[in-house]
């Protein structure tokens, strides 16, 4: 029998798959066998159970013993049994948003089918150019687009030299400086928020995170997002959101507020890391030798465009030192009988 959520109020009433995020992508990978399964959208993920969004409206669904919760993530696709809800399987993911928490050797995931990734810091003491660039490699990894939302833009002596800085972290980004506790900031951020599209938050905590999702979810719902200030002396805040939750959009869309992540290890990110860093990227084949480090090698065409001012070496300098956490963090894939494979 359908179990209605309670404990996440400002679900939507029913409403058509596509304004769901429903894509071709996903109806494709449907078996003849599954036609009259309901497609749900993970809502929230909890310890033991799963809420979601259908057709029907918001909804619990019945897992099946051993299921374990931390398999799946919000904005993931599951096919379900119309009458029990049970859940039958999970959709293969447009694109995802993974990290590896310290210590563990598993991916976990942070957010599934999100089109943009608003990466958000404050102009201050949050900004921080060498941790913008993880979430960027996390964004280029899982296939979302990532734009930047500076805030607290109107206190900074020079808004304008911050927005200049995240700028040049990667070819093409998006920066936009909103204000979340104003209505305009839903205006502003309208191109990247419409009808079934998917944005996360992701940022430090006190950056204005949990402030925006109430402003983009506008003033009907019913669960507001708690909010948190900030310590004026380092720009640090405290933790407001502690798990993660997808809420529709006044305008159509939905959004997936995260907790703030104060350190974000890299990890499982080279072709992120690559387009992040693409000016380093082209330059590579042409260097002399074919695996320059690009640190002291004769011929190095990386080296050169430091020289002649093309790159910028503190560039150079972020780029191995992320290139080399990738590496240390990302474990190597295990040989026969469960040995690592060594050489590679």
């Amino acid at each position: 029998m359908c179990r209605p959520v309670t404990d996440h109020p400002d679900l939507p009433p029913p409403a058509p798959l596509a304004s769901l995020g429903w894509l071709d992508f996903f109806e494709e990978q449907r078996e003849p066998h599954e036609a009259d399964l309901v497609p749900v959208r993970i809502a929230t993920v909890h310890r033991s159970r799963l809420t979601g969004l259908s057709e029907a409206g918001s909804v619990e669904l019945t897992l099946p013993v051993h299921t374990n919760t931390s398999d799946f993530a919000v904005g993931d696709w599951v096919l379900a049994h119309p009458q029990t809800l049970m859940l039958h399987r999970r959709l293969n993911r447009r694109t995802v948003l993974e990290r590896r928490p310290e210590g563990s050797r598993v991916l976990q995931p942070v957010a599934a089918n999100v089109d943009t990734l608003f990466i958000v810091s404050s102009c201050n003491a949050d900004f921080n150019q060498a941790r913008l660039e993880r979430y960027l490699a996390l964004a280029n990894q899982g296939g979302a687009n990532p734009v930047i939302l500076l805030t607290k833009a109107d206190m900074a002596a020079d808004g304008d030299a911050y927005r200049r800085q995240a700028a040049a972290l990667q070819r093409g980004l998006d920066v936009v400086t909103v204000n979340p506790r104003l209505p305009a900031a839903a205006a502003t951020l309208a191109p990247w928020c419409g009808m079934g599209q998917t944005v996360a938050l992701v940022g430090s905590s006190g950056v204005g995170k949990s402030t925006l999702v109430n402003t983009l979810a506008g003033p009907g719902q019913a669960l507001p997002q708690e909010t948190g200030g900030i310590r004026e002396h380092d720009a640090k805040g405290r933790h407001t959101t502690t798990s993660r939750s997808l809420h529709a959009i006044a305008g159509g869309g939905w959004v997936i507020d995260t907790p703030g992540m104060r350190t974000l290890h890299v990890s499982d990110a080279g072709d992120g890391i690559a387009t992040l860093f693409a000016e380093i990227t082209e330059l590579a084949p042409s260097c002399r030798f074919r695996d320059c480090t690009h640190a002291h090698e004769p011929g190095c065409a990386v080296q050169a465009a430091v020289a002649d001012g093309r790159l910028d070496p503190v560039r150079l300098i972020r780029w191995r030192k992320l290139l080399d956490e990738n590496r240390d963090n990302t474990p190597a894939p295990a040989g026969p009988r469960g040995r690592r494979s060594v050489g590679g």
